[in-house]
C-alpha cells in the first residue's frame, strides 16, 4: 500500500491514561490503613503553590521536546503566566497571536492558523512528556482541546480502610460426621465422610469437647440433607448434559452484513489505479483560482528552512479527521492511496487514478472540479454558501464570512460519488463550507447508517450511476453533529 507524506497538520491532544501510583502500606502491625495516590485537579492560591507551578513550567521547556523550538515555550509560559495571574479570560486566540507572534491587530485566525497549529503540538508534546513513567509524580500542566487556559493537575492521597480480619474464625473445629445414604438410595452404604465446620466467631470458652455432637446424631443424619444432596448432584450432571447437548446441535445464527459503504467506494477500490486523496490547505490563498485550465500556481518559498517546516502545507485538523475515517473503506480492500495537498496534486497525477477531494474553499481542485455539477460553493456578497444550479435563487445554505467561528452553529457540505469528465477518473467529495462540514461528510461516507439515509430513496441501480447531497450539520463547541441529508440527485 503506498502512503503518502506527513503533513504538518495540527494534531489533537493525545489520550492519556494514567494510573494512580501507590504506596505501600504501614508496616506497623496495628495498621489498618492503606494509602494510594491519584491526580485531582487544582487551582494554586498561594505564593508557594503558584511558584511550584512555574517550577514545574521551567522543567517542561528544558525538555528536549519544547527546547528545540522557539514557539512552543513562547507560548506555553504565556498562558501559564496569565492564568497563575488570574488574567485566564483575557487567554485568547487573538490576544496571543498580537501578544506571543507579534501579529497585527488586523490578525485573520482563518488566513494565519499559527495560534491553534502551535496550541496542537503542545498538547501532543504535554501527552508525550507525562506518558513517561519517569514524570508520573510531577505536577501536571495541561492544554485541554478547544481553549488556549492551561489546567493543573497534582497528586493527592487517598485512604482506603481495610476490613480487619476475625481472629476467631481462623479456628476451624474438626466435627466427625457420617452420612447414611442407604436409606434413600439402593447403593452400598457409603464409608463415613469426615469434613471440617468452621467455629463460630465468638471465642470458644469451654473445653474443644464440648463441640463434639452427640453421639446419637453422629450415625443417624436426616433424611432431607441426603436428599439434598442427592438432588444437587442430579441438577449438576443434568446441565452438564444439556450444555453439551445444547452446544453440539445449535445451528449458527446468520447475521446479516451491510455492505453499503463498500458497495459506494467500489468505483475507487475495483481497478489497480492508486487513489489519490487530495486535502485543502488552510494556510493558502485560493481566490485568484478562476481559470481550470491553467496549471495551479505554486509559490517558490523564500523563507528559512524552519520556517518553512513549520508553517508550510498546514492541513485543518477536520480534514485530517475526514481522512482518517474514508481511508479505512480503501485499506479494507488492500487498495493503495497516496496523500497531497490540493496545491501539490498535479492534472497528470490525478488523471492516473480516482481522487478524494476533502475540504472546498481551502481546496483548489474541489472548487475546480465542481463548477460543472449541479451543486457547487460561491462566495457572494460576504457569504460563502452552496448553490443550486438548477434553482439560482436558492441562497439558504450560507454562512456568513465574517461570523466568529465560536457562533457557528450550523455548517453545509457537498458528499458526491461520480466519474469527472475533466480528469476523466471516478471522484468521491467530502467539502464543507467550514471545517465542521466537511467533518461531517467524511462521516457520511464511512458510516453505514448515514449513508443509508442519503440512498434511501435512491434508485435500484445507484451503484452504478453519479450522485451527488447537500447536507447540514449542526455545530456544537466545535464539533459537527449527526449529517442530515438535504437535497440529493442521481444521473
Amino acid at each position: 500500500m503506498t502512503h503518502v507524506p506527513k503533513s504538518s497538520s495540527e494534531p489533537d491532544a493525545a489520550v492519556f491514561q494514567s494510573g494512580p501510583s501507590s504506596s505501600s502500606p504501614s508496616s506497623s502491625p496495628s495498621s489498618s490503613r492503606s494509602n494510594r495516590a491519584t491526580l485531582e485537579p487544582w487551582v494554586p492560591q498561594s505564593a508557594a503553590e503558584k511558584s511550584a507551578v512555574l517550577a514545574q513550567l521551567d522543567l517542561l521547556l528544558v525538555h528536549p521536546l519544547f527546547s528545540q523550538s522557539k514557539r512552543y515555550p513562547t507560548l506555553l509560559r504565556y498562558v501559564v503566566e496569565q492564568t497563575l495571574d488570574g488574567q485566564a479570560d483575557q487567554i485568547k486566540e487573538r490576544s496571543i497571536a498580537i501578544e506571543v507572534f507579534n501579529r497585527p491587530p488586523t490578525y485573520d485566525s482563518n488566513a494565519d492558523p499559527i495560534v491553534r497549529v502551535t496550541a496542537g503540538e503542545i498538547r501532543k508534546r504535554l501527552a508525550q512528556y507525562y506518558y513517561d513513567p519517569s514524570h508520573a509524580d510531577e505536577l501536571r500542566i495541561e492544554l485541554p482541546t478547544g481553549s488556549y487556559v492551561p489546567v493543573f493537575q497534582r497528586l493527592t492521597e487517598l485512604a482506603v480502610e481495610r476490613i480487619p480480619t476475625p481472629i476467631d474464625a481462623q479456628i476451624p473445629v474438626s466435627i466427625p460426621v457420617s452420612i447414611d445414604l442407604s436409606a434413600a438410595l439402593p447403593l452400598e452404604p457409603a464409608a463415613p465422610v469426615e469434613y471440617s465446620q468452621p467455629a463460630p466467631l465468638a471465642p470458644p470458652t469451654a473445653h474443644p469437647a464440648a463441640f463434639h455432637l452427640p453421639a446419637q446424631r453422629q450415625h443417624h443424619p436426616s433424611h432431607p440433607f441426603a436428599l439434598t444432596a442427592l438432588l444437587v448432584v442430579l441438577a449438576l450432571v443434568g446441565g452438564l448434559i444439556a450444555g453439551y447437548t445444547y452446544r453440539h446441535s445449535k445451528t449458527p445464527i446468520a447475521i446479516p452484513v451491510d455492505h453499503t459503504v463498500d458497495d459506494f467506494w467500489q468505483p475507487l477500490t475495483a481497478g489497480p489505479a492508486t487513489v489519490t486523496f487530495c486535502l485543502g490547505e488552510p494556510a493558502r490563498d485560493s481566490s485568484g483560482d478562476d481559470d481550470p485550465s491553467k496549471p495551479i500556481r505554486r509559490t517558490q518559498p523564500t523563507e528559512p528552512l524552519y520556517f518553512k517546516l513549520r508553517q508550510s502545507g498546514l492541513f485543518a485538523l477536520a480534514d485530517v479527521v475526514s481522512l482518517t475515517r474514508m481511508s479505512a473503506p480503501l485499506q479494507k480492500q488492500h487498495k493503495a492511496f497516496r496523500v497531497s495537498a490540493a496545491s501539490e496534486a498535479s492534472y497528470a497525477q490525478l488523471r492516473e487514478g480516482p481522487a478524494v477531494l476533502i475540504g472546498a474553499y481551502d481546496n483548489l481542485w474541489t472548487m475546480r472540479l465542481t463548477r460543472d455539477l449541479r451543486f457547487g460553493f460561491d462566495s457572494i456578497d460576504g457569504k460563502a454558501r452552496i448553490i443550486d444550479r438548477k434553482s439560482p435563487s436558492k441562497t439558504t445554505w450560507s454562512t456568513a464570512w465574517d461570523i466568529p467561528s465560536v457562533n457557528l452553529t450550523r455548517d453545509y457540505a457537498i458528499v458526491a460519488r461520480y466519474r469527472d469528465t475533466m480528469i476523466g477518473q471516478p471522484v468521491v467529495l467530502a467539502s464543507g463550507i467550514s471545517e465542521e462540514g466537511t467533518e461531517a461528510a467524511g462521516e457520511l461516507v464511512s458510516n453505514p447508517t448515514d449513508l443509508a439515509a442519503l440512498l434511501k430513496h435512491a434508485p435500484a441501480n445507484w451503484r452504478n450511476m453519479n450522485m451527488e447531497a447537500v447536507i447540514e450539520t449542526q455545530v456544537i463547541d466545535g464539533h459537527s453533529g449527526p449529517p442530515q441529508v438535504l437535497a440529493v440527485e442521481f444521473w
